[in-house]
């Protein structure tokens, strides 16, 4: 065939194509655009009106010529409407109890035993009030040492069960503080114990010693139910158990243990204040909002100064300063060397001012050690004052005296170098425990008429909040 000839054919073909593709298309003109089940009205609206959608019933067909490729200009843009919601965990919560939430990290447990607290805590929405308005002034420093550890920040609600975040709770165990340390683990965790302080009750150095603590529990233990058991219970009685249940072959988990009632509950207990936490209204509970910021802000001293005088300089009263300061066993504040002091973070500042602009003595009270026959009347009167003052000063009871040999606070009168000598704490004596109360699954009581708490077994002496003597 000639080349001109065949020329002509190609060209007649092709139209002819062109022609039938252009028909059918005609009879496939689109319907409605269709919006797809995961767009929401917005994301349809922004989808170009260049590209509309085919109709889902409408038959794939195939055109004997490939239509050319749209425009740039008209390609639809991706939709980001098709992206899932996520939470934004890099935005500041403003609730503190929300940045706790955020933090789980126990396994959770379900058992009759939870139950059995939740009831308990639910029963008692007072109780509930009065630790939280107490934590609310621990909780923001408590919870950042926990993250900075990377611990779960259940460990932040551990508190509540030891002590109900009260800072002067005492056991019979001769426990103190929000943690609950007896002396010698306090000792064994660097808190310093005397006459004029107790480091167990002091907030933050408590608190850096039980997460300290807590820490090398896990570590040996592997799990943070049996590390918290330990805490509980003691680090050689949970060692013991676990090597009787490898002996039988028995599974080494914190359910398969044998251990006392109160060891029994101590998970549970926690997993019912996690509960109720992480949705108050479930158990009727109005949880009120602790602010996500510093309560307070630490100023070192090193000069001795009275409790009621340093109150007045942070513009605080006396029992609101107390509770930032419960380690400050005494109505003076011995420096010893230096001393942190907790004060409001927005009165830290004329706290400081006032501290560098007193001219006058900071300390009106020294030590006094009773001679063999002398009683409170006679010291009394010697230093210008009353039995009864010496009595509320030195928190010595009506009911009871004093004996030779004792240390008092008295008068210091115009010594520009009050007596102040490092004393030692007094001397403790553990007594045992009661197997009878134990059995019967008592209380445990504590010194501090809002820390009840549900405890199903009363400890033992040597054992208290995980801090056994050893």
């Amino acid at each position: 065939m000639q080349p001109l000839a065949r020329a002509l054919l190609l060209a007649a073909g092709f139209f002819v194509t062109l022609h039938l593709s252009s028909s059918r298309a005609a009879e496939l003109e689109p319907a409605e655009p269709v919006t797809l089940p995961h767009m929401n009205r917005d994301s349809a609206a922004e989808t170009p009106a260049a590209a509309p959608a085919i109709d889902a019933a409408t038959p794939d067909v195939q055109s004997p010529i490939a239509a050319p490729p749209p425009p740039a200009a008209a390609a639809p843009a991706a939709p980001t409407a098709f992206a899932p919601t996520l939470m934004d965990l890099t935005l500041r919560p403003s609730s503190l109890w929300q940045r706790i939430r955020n933090g789980f990290g126990l396994p959770d447990m379900s058992s009759p035993l939870v139950r059995e607290q939740e009831d308990w805590y639910a029963r008692r929405p007072d109780y509930i009030s009065r630790t939280v308005a107490r934590s609310s002034r621990y909780l923001y420093y408590i919870v950042q040492q926990i993250e900075k550890r990377n611990m779960p920040s259940e460990i932040a609600l551990l508190p509540i069960i030891e002590s109900a975040y009260n800072p002067v709770a005492y056991s019979r165990a001769h426990a103190s503080g929000i943690w609950q340390f007896i002396p010698s683990t306090g000792k064994m965790y660097g808190l310093q114990q005397n006459f004029w302080y107790d480091g167990r009750r002091d907030v933050t150095a408590a608190t850096n010693a039980a997460l300290d603590y807590l820490e090398k529990l896990y570590e040996m233990f592997g799990t943070w139910d049996l590390a918290l058991a330990a805490y509980n219970w003691g680090e050689g009685a949970v060692s013991r158990a676990v090597a009787k249940n490898v002996a039988k072959g028995l599974p080494t988990d914190y359910r398969s243990l044998t251990m006392p009632a109160e060891t029994r509950y101590y998970m549970p207990k926690l997993q019912a204040v996690k509960n109720i936490i992480a949705n108050p209204a479930q158990f009727g509970i109005d949880l009120a909002e602790v602010p996500n910021q510093p309560y307070f802000v630490e100023v070192p001293t090193t000069k001795h100064i009275d409790v009621k005088l340093a109150a007045k300089m942070a513009g605080m009263e006396v029992e609101e300063f107390q509770s930032l300061n419960p380690g400050n066993s005494r109505a003076v504040i011995r420096a010893d060397g230096e001393r942190v002091l907790l004060v409001p973070a927005d009165k830290a500042d004329s706290f400081r001012s006032n501290m560098a602009n007193h001219d006058e003595p900071l300390v009106s009270w020294q030590a006094y050690k009773l001679k063999p026959g002398e009683t409170l009347d006679r010291i009394a009167t010697r230093y210008g004052t009353s039995a009864a003052q010496l009595r509320a000063v030195n928190g010595i009871s009506p009911k009871h005296g004093v004996t030779s040999g004792s240390t008092l606070l008295v008068p210091a009168g115009a010594t520009s170098k009050p007596y102040l000598p490092d004393l030692p704490a007094p001397t403790i004596t553990v007594a045992k425990g009661s197997k009878k109360a134990a059995k019967q699954g008592g209380r445990k009581k504590v010194a501090a008429k809002t820390t009840r708490r549900p405890v199903p077994a009363k400890k033992s002496a040597a054992v208290k909040g995980g801090k056994k003597a050893r």
